[in-house]
């Protein structure tokens, strides 16, 4: 079953990709995570985002589109990166997020993919 891990950040640990002091102990930390995932097969596909500032946002409000620079909202966590991953299980699912090294990870089971 596949299963997608939303990866959350707090603002300090996306201060912490870019800090000369704690750069390398971070990016290590995500790349030995991210090497176990890969090296046991069950990657389907992943990516990190740029930090929050980068995002653009779109909304439909009474039928007008707004474009706000910047996240949807202004919150003590922000979205990462995500992982799909292709498990047997839940509690599978729930063992690779346990070990990951952000703040927090949402485990959610993905829909049917959509045919092209």
């Amino acid at each position: 079953m596949k299963y997608t891990l939303l990866m959350y950040e707090t603002t300090e640990d996306f201060a912490k990709r870019n800090d000369p002091i704690h750069k390398e102990a971070y990016a290590a930390s995500w790349a030995h995570y991210v090497k176990a995932m890969l090296d046991s097969g069950i990657v389907v596909n992943g990516a990190g985002l740029e930090a929050p500032e980068t995002a653009t946002t779109l909304s439909l409000r009474g039928g007008e589109l707004l474009v706000q620079d910047g996240p949807i909202t202004e919150t003590k966590e922000h979205l990462g990166g995500l992982m799909i991953i292709d498990v047997p299980d839940l509690d599978t699912a729930l063992e690779w997020a346990a070990r990951c090294p952000g703040s927090s990870v949402e485990v959610r089971p993905n829909l049917h993919p959509v045919s092209l």
